[in-house]
């Protein structure tokens, strides 16, 4: 074929794929098919196309949204170099404000991307506990009441968003860091406690929790294997606070080993029972 009327048919062939006349896949046939043989072409990638679009939308984008866009931008940047500056109560709405935000903005996203909602809804979560712990550092309530406090209320907020958006990792979290406090709170309140006295402070809420698995079973599985999970992690629990808070090693062996029979004998006897509750 001619040369120039090769190069003709492959500049068609390309502004059909700009004018979106034909899909992708078919315009890159086309080009395989006429263009020359020694002209190495690169493929046109998902990623492409995307980096397309996103050029097309910058250049059709209105004055209206371009001032919106570095408007949001600048107040962003202004929020972030003033935010020690400004009064307690304004630091506290903005930064339930940018939270709320994220969380509407990770609800959105995740009608068409579950991960990508997820993604910006934990980043809501982690700014309000770390925006959290920065207010306080900024007006010098450090003692371990205020953090404690702070660590509870987002631990209850999880619990409940995650219970009523249906995000199990969240509910887990949300449990896990009630725990912390429990510990935090049990070494605060208790100086050298016994072997026994450490496990009566977390073997009845590891029965606790298991009895809630059982009872909310009925209407959320989800929310019953949560319960089910914090229950097993609560009744190995005293052997973790008595490393990690104590700092005592002994006889932690013997008390996981009997620990590991008893759990996996009782699961194994209720297993027709238990399954039910979290499948």
């Amino acid at each position: 074929m001619n040369q120039d009327r090769r190069q003709m048919i492959v500049k068609e062939i390309e502004q059909w794929r700009r004018s979106k006349l034909l899909p992708d896949q078919y315009c890159d046939f086309l080009l395989n098919l006429y263009a020359d043989p020694d002209e190495v072409r690169p493929a046109s990638p998902a990623a492409s196309h995307a980096i397309g679009k996103a050029f097309h939308t910058v250049q059709q984008a209105t004055g209206k949204q371009w001032l919106l866009t570095f408007g949001t931008f600048t107040l962003i940047s202004f929020v972030v170099l003033y935010f020690s500056r400004f009064h307690p109560a304004l630091q506290i709405g903005l930064l339930s404000l940018f939270v709320l935000l994220l969380l509407w903005v990770g609800e959105r996203f995740r009608k068409r991307n579950e991960w990508s909602g997820l993604l910006v809804s934990s980043c809501g979560m982690l700014l309000m506990l770390c925006g959290g712990l920065y207010t306080l550092h900024l007006h010098g309530l450090q003692e371990w009441g205020w953090t404690i406090g702070l660590l509870g209320f987002c631990s209850l907020f999880w619990i409940v968003y995650g219970m009523k958006r249906k995000m199990p990792v969240l509910h887990l979290c949300g449990w896990l860091a009630m725990l912390l406090v429990y510990g935090f709170l049990l070494t605060r309140y208790t100086a050298d406690p016994k072997w026994y006295e450490i496990q009566l402070y977390w073997i009845p809420l590891a029965m606790l929790f298991g009895w809630a698995s059982w009872f909310v079973h009925r209407w959320s599985k989800g929310i019953s294997a949560i319960l089910f999970l914090i229950c097993a992690i609560s009744w190995l629990a005293p052997e973790c606070y008595s490393l990690l808070a104590l700092g005592n090693m002994q006889w932690i062996q013997m008390q996981l080993l009997i620990k590991f029979v008893i759990g996996g004998g009782t699961l194994f006897l209720l297993r027709k029972q238990w399954t039910v509750w979290v499948v």
